[in-house]
């Protein structure tokens, strides 16, 4: 029986509920629970996971929502008295903190006259409200916030573009400002390569193997993974590329990207050809048979970093070779078949680049119910993809869906390997491979005891600075059973090798290649930009207050914006609002 409490005015960030939905979820007697607040998207996806009441739809964008699934009424007491402790526990830990905090954007302007950037982690229907604000008060934005409509971000990077800021995201997960960490990112030694991504996790295995080669990163600007689509057309991978360009501290320019629009990555090389600095480009699910003069073309995450280490110490390019030593595992007739289950979309769509490979697969390459590749037996999966995640925790953060999976994949008499990932740094869970580790023991043994030995194969995404302990990460999967590799790369041909097949590399030489797309735009790059990358940033941080928290651990400056919505959450009175405080402003200019 569905039973429902609305907490008026009692607004917390999607994580903090996320975080008590699974603590809630562990209290004998409740068969299911959702706690969010009170948004029409919110209410529709309590009505996707059939939790909808009727005593839902009074809940404001303001009121915490908690519809519970049990058939004991007396459970409602617990769920209450365990969600006053969980926040009680929230606000003495915010309590402690000496982060200033502001309710409205004047206040933190005058907290921080001196803010360069605005990091905006809130529901992503109100997202562009408050980048339209933090572009006006001349704030560069990060906007982790999905969700957001591409018209909007094309505008929003058009307004950014001509007032010389930069517009990180929307979706965009990672990024590094000068040693400063951006929403999910690991703790990255400093050193003389920059790097600009249209892909999260794409940038986290690059610039962490990169630092375990000795490496180390000035910059990592995320761009969002739609900026070199047609329509955004990449203004910020442009720009950002024309800001490295100019940036002193910066070497190497390292170029990282999800299937590109085909007009717009041939737009990105011009721009690249133009350049006096080398720089290595890595457009997934491009197999490169050439390298040109000063720029690298690199087929995996692994060969990017390696390539980019060598140009940084000033070592010639060589061809990166993956010596793979296949694992003494015995298989039946009827295993044949590789699952991989990640929690990094890059890095599920760069192992379903190298089994399509492997395999010559024609077809199986799709991105439909969080599937990258699913044919023949083999898939892939991205767990973090929006039909996962919705109402629920990031697999970064929370195990049980990717449990559930590597559980079903076991038992599956085919299945001769399975992959995974576990990517540490500041967001993710504090022990993921621990919480993985007793599914995967289980596993293992049901399938030895079923008379089949049974691969899975991992890597931590990572490096020895992260708040995890690297070390200890991979020692915990290993103790379980896992085979460790050291990149996904090495895992995916792994776990190949075990099954039959090898992915067979280019030998790629240098050659001279006319530039015959025209140049997007000039090496100009504003002081905003230079400024903004030459310095540890001094951010505004809209939401997630443990973003606040990782920047001022790494040294930099925060305010946090305690965000609510306003208007009642409703999205067109609030861009009304804004029309009018932008309107109010600009009389007053003129005055």
């Amino acid at each position: 029986m569905l039973h429902t409490i609305i907490k008026e005015n009692a607004y917390q960030d999607s994580v903090v509920l996320m975080l008590l939905t699974n603590k809630i979820s562990t209290i004998d007697g409740v068969n299911r629970v959702s706690i969010m607040m009170g948004t029409p998207a919110n209410k529709d996806i309590f009505g996707t996971s059939g939790l909808r009441t009727a005593e839902l739809e009074a809940a404001s964008a303001n009121d915490m929502a908690i519809v519970a699934d049990t058939d004991d009424a007396s459970k409602l007491n617990e769920i209450l008295e365990e969600v006053d402790a969980f926040l009680a526990s929230q606000a003495t830990k915010e309590s402690s903190n000496t982060t200033e905090t502001a309710r409205t954007w004047d206040k933190a302007m005058k907290l921080d006259p001196d803010a360069n950037m605005a990091l905006i982690s809130i529901p992503g229907t109100y997202a562009a409200t408050e980048a339209d604000r933090a572009l006006d008060e001349g704030l560069h934005a990060f906007i982790f916030s999905d969700n957001m409509p591409m018209e909007e971000e094309l505008r929003l990077k058009q307004k950014a573009h001509d007032k010389g800021l930069l517009v990180m995201g929307p979706d965009c997960g990672t990024g590094i400002v000068n040693g400063v960490p951006m929403a999910f990112t690991n703790v990255v030694k400093p050193g003389n390569i920059g790097i600009v991504g249209a892909s999260g996790t794409g940038i986290q295995e690059v610039s962490t193997i990169i630092d375990r080669l000795g490496g180390g990163v000035t910059n990592a600007i995320g761009t969002g993974g739609r900026d070199l689509s047609e329509t955004v057309g990449g203004i910020t991978m442009l720009d950002a590329i024309a800001a490295l360009e100019k940036q002193a501290d910066t070497d190497v320019i390292v170029v990282i990207s999800k299937p590109p629009a085909k007009v717009i990555r041939d737009k990105v090389l011009a721009l690249l050809r133009t350049i006096t600095k080398p720089a290595v480009t890595i457009f997934l699910g491009e197999k490169p048979t050439y390298h040109e003069t000063n720029l690298y073309h690199a087929y995996t995450l692994e060969e990017t970093a390696r390539i980019a280490v060598a140009l940084a110490k000033g070592q010639t390019v060589t061809a990166t070779t993956s010596q793979i030593t296949k694992p003494e595992i015995t298989l039946t007739p009827e295993q044949k078949h590789m699952k991989g289950y990640y929690s990094g979309g890059t890095l599920a769509s760069e192992a379903a680049m190298l089994i399509a490979d492997a395999l010559a697969l024609k077809e199986g390459l799709i991105k439909q119910d969080g599937y990258i590749l699913k044919t023949e037996g083999h898939e892939v999966i991205d767990l973090g993809d929006d039909i996962y995640t919705q109402g629920k925790p990031h697999p970064m953060i929370d195990p049980e869906k990717r449990i559930a999976f590597i559980e079903d994949a076991a038992n599956d008499p085919e299945t001769a390997v399975i992959l995974l990932d576990v990517v540490l740094g500041y967001g993710s869970h504090e022990d993921m491979a621990g919480q993985l580790a007793p599914a995967i023991k289980l596993v293992i043994a049901k399938a030895k005891a079923a008379g089949r030995e049974l691969a899975v194969i991992g890597t931590v995404c990572g490096t020895l600075q992260d708040p995890q302990d690297y070390h200890e990460q991979r020692q915990t999967l290993i103790d379980a059973g896992v085979i460790v590799k050291d990149s996904n790369n090495e895992a995916v041909r792994t776990g190949l090798a075990i099954v039959g097949y090898e992915v067979v590399d280019e030998d790629k030489a240098i050659r001279e290649t006319e530039n015959d797309a025209p140049v997007a735009q000039s090496l100009e790059a504003s002081d905003a930009m230079l400024d903004l990358l030459a310095k540890q940033p001094r951010v505004i941080n809209v939401g997630l207050k443990s973003f606040a928290e990782a920047i001022t651990e790494t040294g930099g400056r925060v305010v946090q914006f305690d965000w609510r919505p306003v208007a009642g959450g409703d999205a067109k009175l609030q861009k009304v609002l804004q029309f009018l405080n932008s309107y109010r402003a600009e009389t007053a200019d003129v005055k």
